[in-house]
């Protein structure tokens, strides 16, 4: 009897959906951050953006061409959304050749090395991110000031969460914040057009609710209960929502479909974690930014979080002991 059951690696999607689908709909949610960027950014913030998405496509390419023998797959989404979210977590002012390390590293190293598509562990603009972070922190940690544009010779400034850690005095409005006028890397400006974002995706029924909004809740709830002992700018929720990549890593980040897990329990408990670790790094460890670490950390439990989730098949024996 001919097996018509096809098994495929992950992502999985319901009937009537498809991968190109969903990965271009995350596209069209991140066009509103994008907007932002270039208005704040000038050209930079498109010329960073564009070879970001070039050099991921082009590693994911030759790789798969002359490594792995195999036929590409660059247009299917994944690759692009890669390179955008690379993009969106560093300076607009960063060195060419610095993004295209990184941009090999996410793909060639994070992405390509486990198998392609469904088969890595980490998210690999994250993974990107950090390895550029640790590698070259001076450049990852310089940004143009918004109100200038970013140039070459931009005058440059510290993000909200360095002021806040260092400098509370010279920290921006929230209004600046939720807007985007402030310090930092190209996709985290706008708390808005993230949220646009996030709820065009859940319109679309791209992601669903349990992993952003569990990581916003936690990070609200766990600085408001700080703030209510301490009532100073390091534990105003506001401030830990609207500043630094919380939005752009709880929305398009932490919601990758390979890297988090399966079940909606599991979810939940991987967003509450991201947003308790996120917390934690922010006040009491070595960088003023723990998302993306946060993600990453978790990105590694996730099989974990689905073994424990999963529910047990219908007259599965369950050994004790």
């Amino acid at each position: 009897m001919e097996n018509k059951l096809i098994v495929s690696p992950s992502p999985h999607v319901h009937s009537g959906d498809s991968i190109e689908k969903n990965m271009y709909g995350v596209l069209i949610a991140l066009i509103p951050a994008f907007l932002v960027a270039v208005y704040v950014f000038r050209l930079d913030a498109l010329i960073i953006t564009a070879l970001s998405v070039l050099f991921c496509m082009g590693f994911e390419y030759l790789i798969a061409r002359y490594i792995m023998k195999k036929e590409p797959t660059i247009f299917d989404g994944s690759a692009i959304i890669t390179g955008v979210l690379l993009a969106f977590n560093v300076p607009s002012n960063l060195p060419i050749w610095i993004l295209a390390l990184g941009a090999l590293f996410a793909i060639g190293v994070v992405k390509m090395s486990f198998g392609g598509l469904g088969n890595n562990i980490f998210n690999p603009a994250i993974a990107g991110r950090i390895f550029l972070l640790i590698s070259f922190p001076a450049q990852m940690t310089t940004w143009p000031t918004p109100d200038v544009g970013a140039t070459t010779d931009a005058i440059t400034s510290a993000t909200v969460l360095s002021n806040l850690k260092f400098t509370p005095d010279a920290l921006p409005t929230i209004k600046d914040m939720f807007f985007g006028f402030e310090g930092g890397s190209i996709g985290e400006m706008s708390a808005l057009a993230l949220l646009l974002g996030l709820i065009y995706m859940l319109w679309k029924k791209i992601i669903t609710w349990h992993i952003p909004i569990s990581i916003i809740l936690s990070v609200a709830v766990f600085t408001g209960i700080l703030y209510l002992f301490n009532p100073t700018p390091m534990y105003n929720p506001l401030i830990h929502l609207f500043s630094g990549g919380l939005m752009l890593g709880a929305v398009f980040m932490a919601t990758d479909y390979v890297t988090s897990p399966m079940t909606k329990s599991g979810m939940l408990i991987y967003g509450v974690s991201i947003g308790l670790i996120t917390v934690a790094i922010r006040l009491w460890g070595a960088y003023p930014e723990g998302v993306s670490f946060a993600i990453l950390l978790m990105n590694a439990f996730t099989p974990l979080i689905n073994n424990y989730t999963t529910p047990k098949r219908f007259g599965e024996v369950v050994k004790n002991g």
